[in-house]
């Protein structure tokens, strides 16, 4: 039975200033104002690896924030030119980064439609998990993903589990990630219990 880590520390999303309380920030300039009147409601799971298959090191933090050294690898020649961004990161150990505010859009869906709506950029949340599609993702990770999910449902009332999906829903054909390695029943039942969880706790 799943069980939600005492020792994991609280998350917390200040939905004023539409930042993750505690995380690491690194602000990535591939970012805008949502349009008016536009409501957060659908949270996109990707998956990222630079060079792919390969964890850890600063490149994710350089593509987010257009310093890739296109000469430090092959495969950077292709994406250094990219404009990208995610809300956050979740690296292999847990460990989370924040590169745009949630009151803002990132640049993380691209071309992508989701409940016949189309340009999933303007009313979604994206959080990247450090990982590839056939590579078993790492548990921290699973127990943050499922920590930050509750946080954001709390912050925002157009958020709730159900609005949770892979990159691959919204732009089936295009993406693949977070890939078959991703276990969404386990997400699920982690996003329950910190849902439970955070219903049960003591007020001041």
């Amino acid at each position: 039975m799943e069980r939600t880590p005492a020792r994991l520390p609280p998350i917390e999303v200040d939905a004023r200033t539409g930042l993750l309380v505690g995380a690491r920030e690194r602000r990535s300039p591939n970012c805008d104002a949502r349009p008016a009147g536009a409501s957060i409601d659908l949270i996109v799971v990707h998956g990222i690896s630079l060079p792919p298959g390969a964890f850890g090191g600063p490149w994710i933090d350089r593509l987010f924030t257009n310093t890739l050294p296109r000469e430090e690898h092959p495969y950077f020649a292709e994406v250094c030119d990219l404009r990208v961004s995610a809300h956050l990161l979740i690296r292999r150990d847990g460990d989370v980064t924040q590169y745009v505010r949630f009151t803002d859009r990132a640049w993380h869906a691209g071309r992508s439609s989701y409940q016949g709506r189309e340009a999933c950029n303007d009313f979604s949340i994206g959080i990247e998990l450090e990982g590839a599609d056939r590579i078993p993702y790492d548990d921290a990770q699973y127990r943050v993903l499922a920590q930050v999910v509750a946080a954001l449902c709390a912050a925002y009332p157009g958020l709730s589990p159900q609005r949770l999906v892979g990159h691959s829903d919204i732009a089936p054909g295009r993406k693949t990630d977070p890939g078959p390695a991703f276990d969404w029943p386990r997400t699920r039942r982690l996003v329950a219990l910190a849902l439970g969880a955070r219903t049960v706790q003591p007020r001041g």
